[in-house]
């Protein structure tokens, strides 16, 4: 994670107090020919990302549907006002101006509600338009071949056999076909950077954005994002190889490193949504929000950190719900009091796969962010090495760093290699794998989440399973204390789960998708319950002790 410059700030107040510049969001309740973008799916997708949803059974929806252009221009003529960034998911503008001119917008028909960073300024307090969640922000920083691969990975060997990357690598599994979005705070060098040279002869850089400046020039700003890439597509014969070699690539700049607003939780939901559009499988975001230049805009982890009240965490689980694998940093609080030492945003999304970071023994490393979120859930969900890790500088030499902004590239690639291996499984099914196989998956801390993964272990345990478990319905963990997880038969994607008590008498009755395969048992007491599971081909009963 970056460490931000602090700038300082000429403040003009006036004596209503309106004078000063706020971040918003503006929130429209309408948008126009729906029926007619739904009908023609490639108006808004690119057919890899068409594929991509149908292989795990994932519709077309609303918030796929652009935002009404009308409804753009009619924002970006208002008086005092300035569009920073949009978002077709949440159907809303990232805006800047004074307050009495944001809120002269409520006057317009199509806008919904307005949400500003500032929550003192919202009415009724926290969470209060429609719709609701919290505003606010916080940065971050937090080719298959004949022959099995054997790479000399020089000095990066530790960070890919804790895992058992490199196995993957024997097996050809390399990340050949997948493609990986990396979003972060610039690119420089990329484009003549030694270490790099092995994707660029290959083609394996398919594009990018600056969302900050509005251009097509990538390889440029900070050197976070050049060193992030390294980790997972780095090559230097004999000294470095990256956790996925053969992935392709797009590289989107979202981090403004001169200083820290709302809108850079903004940028990066749009850049999500521009991966999403183009096919993007996997993205690793090693950014994180928590606190701003302006204190008003900071957040409060003892409230904000449920995965659903941030702008950015927000866009995350949308992210995450069009079958794309979000891998982000869980940031480097760990030892920081005013945060509680807490994972940072959007790590705290329960479907994002959050990274905390070990040393080169797989040690806790102590500025590693860790749970509870707010609602007291485990994050961050796994650990590879993030200590002293390897990199590529943008000088083209190997050298060492320390964060998560690296623990998360390094499982990302893995990850990337591990679905390439078991293409036919959802992007939940892989990240319930990638835990499963986790060294302490059976008693996890907040700290290590639930360890450090084996992906060699998680690509044997997908590889085992029989024909039966393939075409039938599968529960875990049981006993459960919390969530149970629904493993989907194959060609099932949605389903109805009736939980009963002993005695017969119905508790609840829940749809269910493949996407979102989790139901909450905290609220139960504990004893023995039965749910049946209905699908258009089958229903089955499971006996489940509640802790």
């Amino acid at each position: 994670m970056i460490k931000k410059l602090l700038l300082v700030y000429i403040l003009f107040f006036s004596i209503v107090g309106f004078s000063q510049e706020e971040h918003a969001w503006v929130f429209f309740n309408n948008k126009e020919n729906v029926d007619t973008y739904l009908a023609n799916p490639l108006t808004m997708l690119t057919q890899r990302a068409i594929d991509r949803r149908t292989n795990q059974g994932i519709s077309l929806d609303y918030t796929d549907v652009p935002i009404t252009p009308s409804n753009i221009t009619e924002i970006e003529s208002a008086t005092g006002i300035t569009v920073k960034a949009k978002s077709k998911w949440l159907n809303a503008l990232h805006v800047t101006g004074i307050q009495s001119d944001i809120n002269s917008l409520l006057s317009l028909s199509f806008v919904d509600h307005i949400e500003y960073a500032n929550d003192d300024l919202n009415t009724g307090g926290r969470f209060s338009g429609a719709n609701s969640a919290s505003n606010r922000i916080t940065n971050k920083f937090a080719s298959e071949q004949a022959v099995n691969t054997v790479f000399d990975y020089g000095s990066a060997v530790n960070q890919i056999q804790m895992f058992n990357g490199h196995k993957l690598h024997e097996q050809n599994f390399t990340g050949s076909g997948m493609l990986i979005a990396v979003l972060d705070a610039g690119f420089p060098n990329v484009d003549i950077n030694p270490g790099f040279q092995r994707i660029r002869d290959n083609n394996q850089i398919k594009g990018g954005y600056d969302f900050v400046n509005r251009n097509s020039n990538f390889y440029v700003s900070n050197s976070h994002g050049a060193h992030v890439l390294s980790d997972i597509a780095g090559y230097l014969e004999g000294q470095f190889v990256g956790t996925a070699p053969d992935a392709d690539f797009y590289l989107f700049i979202t981090e403004d490193v001169a200083s820290e607003t709302p809108a850079e939780e903004s940028y990066w939901v749009e850049a999500i949504e521009e991966a999403d559009r183009l096919g993007v499988d996997i993205v690793n975001s090693s950014l994180g929000y928590t606190f701003y230049d302006n204190t008003a805009y900071n957040y409060d982890y003892n409230i904000d950190l449920t995965g659903a009240n941030s702008f950015i965490s927000r866009g995350a689980t949308l992210a995450a719900s069009k079958g794309m694998i979000v891998v982000n940093s869980a940031g480097n609080y760990g030892s920081y009091a005013a945060w509680g030492g807490r994972v940072s945003m959007p790590a705290d999304v329960e479907t994002v796969l959050s990274i905390g970071a070990v040393n080169a023994s797989g040690n806790y490393a102590s500025f590693s962010s860790k749970g509870p979120t707010s609602d007291n859930r485990i994050k961050p969900d796994v650990s590879v090495q993030g200590q002293a890790a390897y990199i590529i500088n943008t000088s083209g030499a190997v050298a060492t760093s320390n964060g998560t902004s690296f623990s998360s590239p390094i499982l990302a690639g893995g990850v990337a290699c591990l679905w390439q291996a078991l293409p036919s499984l959802t992007s939940a099914q892989i990240m319930q794998l990638v835990k499963e196989s986790a060294s302490i998956y059976s008693s996890p801390n907040y700290e290590l989440g639930y360890g450090i993964p084996n992906l060699e272990l998680a690509l044997n345990n997908a590889l085992t399973v029989s024909e039966f478990q393939k075409n039938t319905f599968s529960v875990y963990p049981n006993p459960v204390q919390d969530l149970l997880y629904l493993n989907f038969p194959t060609g099932i994607y949605t389903a109805e789960m009736d939980c009963y008590d002993i005695l017969g008498k119905k508790i609840f009755s829940k749809n269910i998708h493949a996407q979102k395969n989790t139901v909450t048992f905290n609220n139960l007491s504990s004893g023995i319950y039965f749910v049946k599971i209905k699908s258009e081909k089958s229903t089955q009963t499971f006996k489940i002790v509640k802790e």
